[in-house]
């Protein structure tokens, strides 16, 4: 299973289920709409966020999927790392892998440059660089820890790359030579590690359990003195009153545009919340088309089953009344009939519970059935019109037709 949460809030946003073992690694591609995760049930799965759906799944290696890594300069292009030796790139636009290559030892982390060409994996105590373009090919490898490297990743825009073993170290490479210019040490067996984008800090996650967050010494050389900001004890607003003149070339400012609540939490994959707020009193009376604009969004996305469901009795019989009330509407008719269905799907098993609940129910069986009489007249009272205008039109041939037969008997005998 994988969790997507949102950071500030802490709330979950979504759930993935599809992988039968422990999940080892999960990725945002570059467009940040598909997520991508490897298990130990040997399978490498591409998810779509807002369908909350399994898109592809891959099951070509022959051991757990400890790592994965994607390309920032494609959008389809993934590598994944297993304890089988291999490391094998995917293109999610095709159904099986497009190359494989054998590091030679369970492969604990893989990365890939930006460019998307060039990949590297550990395992063992080797880093080995691989040229994808060409197939495949290895250009080198690096040697320089004594027991198992699990973990890598780049620092200084690209320019360095840092390892971390199980014998206590972190090795810092210059990516032009792959030779080691400095090395840090620390107490416990390395099992993760990350790098602030500015290379401010580094945090290493060890096998004792304990997290070390190092921050880097800042550059005397470089350092700036921040002056002290003087005290201000007043506050004046210029420009308020003043009036431009004739031909002064004004330039208005413009204001930050407000997102309305339900587009916010839309934003935030809160699909309930978004309808809950689009069924508010004021939103469902004044603007119901904004309420049904908030229905044909959920379908759309594939979440409106997740956010009719779970509801009490005060939600659900605030959305039964407006389903009632815009059933008739026309412009709303066909989105009111789909919701209406998915309501009762779901809740038909509720029914008898709450006699609330029932007599909404029953009043909307009420106006449908209406409806489908209103639908039976009309559609008599079409057929008696077609019939009328079929007659008519007979009438008019017939009528037609005799006087040109007039016309022609008149022509004969003058001639």
């Amino acid at each position: 299973m994988v969790k997507m949460f949102d950071v500030a809030g802490r709330s979950l946003l979504r759930v993935f289920k599809g992988h039968v073992g422990p999940v080892h690694v999960t990725k945002f591609m570059p467009d940040n709409l598909h997520i991508v995760s490897g298990s130990d049930d040997k399978s490498v799965k591409l998810w779509d966020i807002p369908r909350e759906d399994e898109l592809i799944s891959y099951s070509e290696h022959q051991d757990y999927v400890k790592t994965a890594a994607v390309s920032k300069a494609s959008k389809d292009i993934v590598i994944s790392g297993s304890y089988d030796h291999t490391i094998k790139l995917y293109d999610i636009r095709t159904p099986t892998s497009i190359l494989t290559v054998d590091h030679g030892d369970p492969v604990e982390n893989v990365l890939m440059f930006p460019g998307g060409g060039i990949f590297l994996s550990a395992g063992g105590n080797t880093i080995k660089v691989w040229d994808a373009l060409a197939g495949g090919k290895l250009l080198t490898q690096i040697s320089n820890h004594h027991k198992t490297i699990t973990t890598m990743c780049f620092g200084s825009n690209y320019r360095r790359l840092l390892s971390g073993s199980l014998d206590r170290h972190v090795k810092i490479y210059d990516i032009s030579t792959y030779q080691v210019v400095h090395t840090l040490d620390y107490p416990a067996p390395i099992l993760s590690m990350g790098v602030a984008g500015d290379d401010s800090l580094i945090a290493v996650g060890m096998a004792d359990g304990l997290l070390s967050i190092q921050h880097r010494k800042p550059d005397e050389s470089t350092a700036v003195v921040k002056r002290k900001k003087k005290a201000v004890y007043g506050y004046a607003i210029k420009g308020k009153t003043y009036v431009p003149a004739k031909g002064d070339h004004v330039i208005e400012h413009k204001r930050k545009e407000q997102l309305a609540k339900y587009d916010k939490y839309f934003k935030r994959f809160e699909h309930t919340k978004a309808l809950d707020s689009a069924l508010d009193i004021r939103v469902r009376m004044k603007t119901p088309e904004v309420t049904v604009s908030v229905l044909q969004e959920l379908i759309r996305r594939g979440g409106i089953k997740a956010a009719l469901a779970g509801r009490d009795d005060k939600s659900l019989s605030t959305l039964l009344k407006f389903l009632q009330k815009n059933l008739s509407n026309p412009k709303y008719m066909v989105t009111i009939i789909d919701v209406s269905n998915m309501v009762l799907d779901i809740y038909s098993q509720h029914i008898g519970q709450s006699s609330v609940i029932d007599d909404l129910f029953i009043q909307l069986k009420e106006i449908v059935d209406q409806e489908a009489s209103y639908m039976k007249l009309l559609l008599e009272v079409m057929g008696t019109m077609d019939t009328v205008f079929a007659a008519s039109t007979q009438s008019e041939l017939l009528n037609e037709s005799e006087v040109n037969s007039d016309l022609l008997a008149r022509s004969t005998e003058d001639t």
